[in-house]
């Protein structure tokens, strides 16, 4: 099992598969590297290097009381990146993955990144404010917080089902899929997955994005029940100067089906122009 320990003594699980230019993912919250598998055997087996890691306090990572914020994930990444000396890297972020790489940047800048993958992401800000009418309100993410403290196992597998669209008529609902889902948030512990609903919910990435001097792709369902595009993806693709912007008629947050092989085709694609 590979790991390596950040400056404060947190222990980072990462997989490096393959060999050639570096693609470096980052997964949503409440998951962790494995969620990324099937893209990460899909570019290894394209002839690049495929790395992704658990982030603190999910998964195989430590579980720090401290560090569980937006800064410390980006820290944690650019630990990474200098850890195995990556250059030229494509960094793909999801969701809350997607914040974690816009902060990357905005804190360490592009020296190391030549492309840039935002998938489903959180930027540039989630929460509602007065700035940001298009946000969700934060009792919102009070909710998740409720059900986290409450009963997560329970609340895990009820949030699969929007997470997927499995909730929307006619979708094609697997089991195993939300199975999956469940395992790997179980594996989050509750104090970073607490934390991390704060980090994801009310981190401005605004500057961040600005920062963003590198090829990007923008990718985003117009069905996402979690991160709605209207406050997220479609703002972050008027700030991220010329970026790709691509959007999914009727997927979901999370990859599945149809939108998992459109969005691996589309990624394989921008990785190889």
């Amino acid at each position: 099992m590979a790991t390596f320990t950040t400056t404060d003594g947190t222990q980072i699980f990462y997989k490096d598969w393959g060999t050639g230019r570096p693609v470096v993912f980052s997964h949503g919250w409440p998951l962790n590297a494995d969620a990324w598998d099937e893209q990460l055997h899909l570019v290894a087996s394209h002839g690049y290097r495929a790395i992704a890691h658990d982030r603190r306090g999910h998964g195989r990572s430590s579980q720090p009381w401290q560090g569980n914020d937006m800064d410390t994930y980006a820290d944690d990444l650019a630990q990474l990146v200098d850890h195995l000396d990556l250059r030229d890297a494509v960094l793909v972020g999801h969701s809350t993955g997607g914040g974690e790489v816009t902060r990357y940047i905005g804190r360490h800048g592009t020296a190391r990144v030549g492309k840039v993958v935002l998938l489903g992401a959180v930027p540039p800000l989630m929460l509602k404010t007065d700035a940001n009418p298009e946000g969700l309100p934060v009792e919102a993410f009070d909710a998740i917080r409720t059900g986290v403290g409450a009963d997560r196992s329970q609340f895990y597998a009820d949030l699969s089902l929007p997470f997927y669209g499995f909730n929307r008529p006619g979708a094609t609902v697997s089991k195993g899929v939300s199975d999956a889902f469940w395992l790997m948030s179980m594996q989050v512990g509750i104090k970073g997955a607490l934390d991390c609903i704060r980090a994801f919910s009310e981190s401005d990435f605004t500057d961040d994005l600005a920062r963003i001097d590198v090829p990007t792709l923008i990718a985003h369902g117009d069905d996402d029940q979690i991160v709605p595009i209207g406050a997220s993806g479609l703002k972050s693709a008027e700030l991220v100067k010329d970026a790709t912007l691509k959007i999914y008629q009727g997927a979901p947050h999370g990859l599945v089906g149809e939108f998992k092989e459109r969005f691996n085709a589309d990624l394989l694609a921008f990785i190889a122009d």
